[in-house]
C-alpha cells in the first residue's frame, strides 16, 4: 500500500527505509532504488558481464532489501550494504552458470571415453604376458597401481620409496609393456594403456563363488558377514538413471567389507594360535609314540598291558592331532586369503565419468564451505581444509537436481580433502578480481582422451577445469595459472 506524501529528496536512505517499514511507503522504497540501482546494476555487471544476468542479480538484490529492512541498525549504511549483498548474489549466480557450463564441458569429454573398448580386445590375450616379461618390483608396482587402484603415496610405501620415485618406475613400466604390446601389432598410447588395464584389468567375481566361500567357512565354523560383497556386486550394476549415488555407495560398501574382514582375520588368529599349540602338543606325542614303538619291537612282545595302553593312547590322540592339523592348514589358507588387500570395484566408462563428477562435487561443496567461512570471519578465507571443515557440513546439495545433501557426502572428506591445495589465504572481500584461484587439486590426471586434467576454485565461486590440448607426458597449465594467481600470493 502506497503513502499520499510524496518522499522529500533530501531525506536520508535510512529515513526513507523507516519510511517504508513503518507506513509501507511504496514511494520511498521506489526513491531507494532510484538512488543506488546504478551502484547495484554496475557492480553486478563488472562481476558476471551479462547485462541480462546482471539484472537479475540487482532485482534479487533490492528484494534482499526490502525483506531485511526491519532488521537493519539504525546505523547501517546502505550502499555499503547494497555493494556486499550484490557482490555475493553475483558469486552465487556465478557459481551456477559455471556449474551449467562445467557439465556440459565434462558431459562432451567423456564422449570419447567409450574408444577403450576395442582397446581391450587386443590387450587382454597379452597382458598376463606382458607382465610376465616385467621384473618383480616393476610388476608390483603396476598391479598396486592400476589393477589395485592405488594411490602414488601407497604405491611408494609398498615398495620403500618416495611417492615421486614410484611415478617414475611406472613410468618406465608402462612404457616397457606399450613396447611388448607394439612388438605383436597393438599400438596403445602410454595414457590410454593406463586408463584400459584400470578400467578392465579386474573384473568383479561371479556372485556364486561369495556363496560357495561363504558356505565352506560356515562348515569350519567361521562365520564371515557377505552382507558388504553382496552390496558392492549390485552396485556395478546400478543403472546410469542412478549415478549420482554410485560413489557414496561404494564407500560406505568398501568401509563395511574392511571391517567384516578385519573381524573374520581376528577371529582366524585366534584359532590359527591354538591350532598351532595342539601342533606343537601332535609333534611331542608323535615323538612319544616314536619311542614307545621302539619300545615295543625291543621287548618282542613282552612288553607289559600298561605300556601296550599307553601307546594305543597315544597313538589315538596322534590321529586325532592330525585331523586338527589338516583343519589348521585349511584356516590358514584362508587366512592367507582374507589378509589379502580386497580388490577395488573395476572401473568402467560409467565409474571414470562418476570419479570425475565426485571431484567436481567435492570442489563445490569445499568452495561453498570457504564462503561461508569468510562470512562469518570477516572476509577472511580458512588457511586450511581443516578450518573450513566445520562448514562442509552445512553446506546445501551437492549438484542441482542430485537430492543429496553434503552430509551424504561425508565420506568424500577422508578420500578427496588431501587431493586438494590451497594457493590463496587472505581476505575474500580485499579482492579487486574474482577470478584468482582459491585451491586447486595437487595432480594432475589423465583420461582416455590422452589429455590432462584439474580442477580449479576460484573466488567468485566458480569451479574450472582444465584440461590440456595436447598429448604430452605432463600437461601445461602455467599460463592459465599466472593469469589467475593473487599477485600477494607471490606464485
Amino acid at each position: 500500500m502506497g503513502s499520499d506524501m510524496l518522499p522529500d529528496m533530501s531525506d536520508t536512505d535510512m529515513e526513507l527505509l523507516a519510511r517504508y517499514t513503518r507506513q509501507h511507503a511504496e514511494d520511498a522504497f521506489a526513491e531507494l532504488v532510484r538512488r543506488h540501482l546504478g551502484l547495484v546494476y554496475s557492480a553486478a555487471l563488472r562481476q558476471i558481464r551479462s547485462p541480462q544476468l546482471a539484472e537479475e542479480v540487482a532485482q534479487s538484490a533490492f528484494i534482499d532489501l526490502a525483506c531485511t529492512a526491519a532488521r537493519l541498525k539504525p546505523d547501517t549504511i546502505l550502499t555499503a550494504w547494497l555493494y556486499q549483498v550484490t557482490r555475493r548474489t553475483a558469486i552465487d549466480v556465478v557459481r551456477r552458470e559455471a556449474s551449467r557450463q562445467l557439465r556440459e564441458q565434462i558431459a562432451t569429454e567423456m564422449n570419447a571415453m567409450n574408444a577403450t573398448a576395442a582397446d581391450w580386445t587386443h590387450i587382454e590375450p597379452l597382458l598376463d604376458e606382458a607382465m610376465h616379461a616385467l621384473d618383480d618390483t616393476d610388476r608390483t608396482a603396476v598391479l598396486l597401481r592400476y589393477f589395485e587402484n592405488k594411490s602414488l603415496r601407497e604405491v611408494g610405501a609398498t615398495l620403500g620409496t618416495s611417492e615421486n620415485a614410484a611415478q617414475k618406475r611406472l613410468g618406465r613400466a608402462v612404457e616397457r609393456l606399450r613396447e611388448f604390446f607394439a612388438r605383436r601389432g597393438v599400438s596403445v598410447g602410454a595414457s590410454g594403456l593406463i586408463v584400459v588395464i584400470s578400467a578392465k584389468a579386474v573384473q568383479a567375481a561371479p556372485a556364486g563363488l561369495a556363496v560357495m566361500i561363504s558356505t565352506a567357512a560356515a562348515v569350519t565354523g567361521t562365520t564371515i558377514a557377505t552382507t558388504a560383497p553382496a552390496t558392492a556386486t549390485k552396485a556395478i550394476a546400478l543403472t546410469t538413471l542412478q549415478k549420482t549415488l554410485i560413489t557414496a555407495t561404494v564407500v560406505v560398501s568398501m568401509v563395511t567389507l574392511l571391517v567384516v574382514r578385519h573381524q573374520a582375520q581376528a577371529r582366524l588368529r585366534a584359532q590359527d594360535e591354538a591350532l598351532r599349540q595342539r601342533s606343537d602338543q601332535l609333534a611331542q606325542l608323535a615323538a612319544d609314540n616314536e619311542r614307545l614303538s621302539n619300545l615295543a619291537a625291543q621287548a618282542n612282545g613282552s612288553v607289559e598291558n600298561a605300556q601296550l595302553n599307553e601307546l594305543r593312547k597315544l597313538r589315538s590322540e596322534a590321529e586325532l592331532l592330525r585331523g586338527q592339523t589338516k583343519q589348521l592348514a585349511m584356516l590358514q589358507e584362508e587366512n592367507r586369503r582374507l589378509q589379502q588387500p580386497p580388490l577395488r570395484e573395476a572401473k568402467t566408462a560409467m565409474q571414470l565419468r562418476e570419479l570425475i563428477w565426485a571431484k567436481q562435487q567435492c570442489a563445490e561443496a569445499w568452495m561453498s564451505a570457504f564462503i561461508a567461512y569468510a562470512r562469518e570471519n570477516q572476509g577472511q578465507l580458512p588457511a586450511s581444509f581443516e578450518q573450513a571443515e566445520p562448514f562442509w557440513l552445512r553446506s546445501r546439495e551437492i549438484g542441482p537436481g542430485t537430492g543429496l545433501a553434503a552430509d551424504r557426502f561425508e565420506n568424500l572428506y577422508s578420500m578427496m580433502a588431501d587431493q586438494f591445495e590451497i594457493l590463496y589465504h587472505g581476505s575474500l572481500d580485499s579482492l579487486t578480481n574474482l577470478d584468482v584461484i582459491v585451491f586447486r587439486e595437487k595432480k594432475l590426471w589423465p583420461h582416455e582422451t590422452g589429455k590432462w586434467g584439474r580442477f580449479y576454485a576460484l573466488a567468485n565461486g566458480e569451479i574450472q577445469y582444465c584440461s590440456s590440448s595436447d598429448k604430452t607426458a605432463s600437461g601445461n597449465f602455467d599460463k592459465y595459472e599466472r593469469e589467475h594467481m593473487a599477485p600477494t600470493t607471490g606464485r
